[in-house]
C-alpha cells in the first residue's frame, strides 16, 4: 500500500521560513518522480516543485524561483519543501505527490496517482 505523509505547515508571519517533509512508503521513491502541490481557498490545485526522478533535475513554478528549493532523500524516502521569504500568498494547503508521468507533464497534478493527505501553510502580515 502507497502511502505519503506530510508536516511541517503551520502558520508563519511574512519573510518566515517553513520546511515540508513528506514520508513516502510503499514504493521505491527513487524510481518515481514527486512534486508539492498545493491549493488555497477556493482556488485550484497548483503546481509548486517537481523533483524529476532519481532526484537531479527540479521544476518550480515562476512564483517560488529562488524561494523554495525541493530535495529528495531516496534511501529515507522523504522529500523536502524548503520554503523561504513565505509571502502571504503562499497561503495554502500544500500536497505531496507522486507518480511516473512524462517530463513534459511533471507540472500537471492529473498525472499523479499517488497523493498525501495535505498540510496546511498559513502566512500572516
Amino acid at each position: 500500500q502507497v502511502q505519503l505523509a506530510e508536516s511541517g505547515g503551520g502558520l508563519v508571519q511574512e519573510g518566515d521560513s517553513l520546511r515540508l517533509s513528506c514520508a513516502v512508503s510503499g514504493l521505491p521513491l527513487i524510481n518515481y518522480h514527486a512534486a508539492w502541490f498545493r491549493q488555497a481557498p477556493g482556488q485550484e490545485r497548483e503546481f509548486v516543485a517537481a523533483s524529476a526522478r532519481p532526484g537531479s533535475n527540479s521544476y518550480y513554478t515562476e512564483t517560488v524561483k529562488g524561494r523554495f528549493t525541493i530535495s529528495r532523500d531516496n534511501a529515507k524516502k522523504m522529500v523536502y519543501l524548503q520554503m523561504n521569504n513565505l509571502k502571504p500568498e503562499d497561503t495554502a494547503v500544500y500536497y505531496c505527490a507522486s507518480s511516473t508521468p512524462a517530463l513534459s507533464a511533471i507540472r500537471r497534478p492529473e498525472m499523479y496517482r499517488y497523493w498525501g493527505q495535505g498540510t496546511q501553510v498559513t502566512v500572516s502580515l
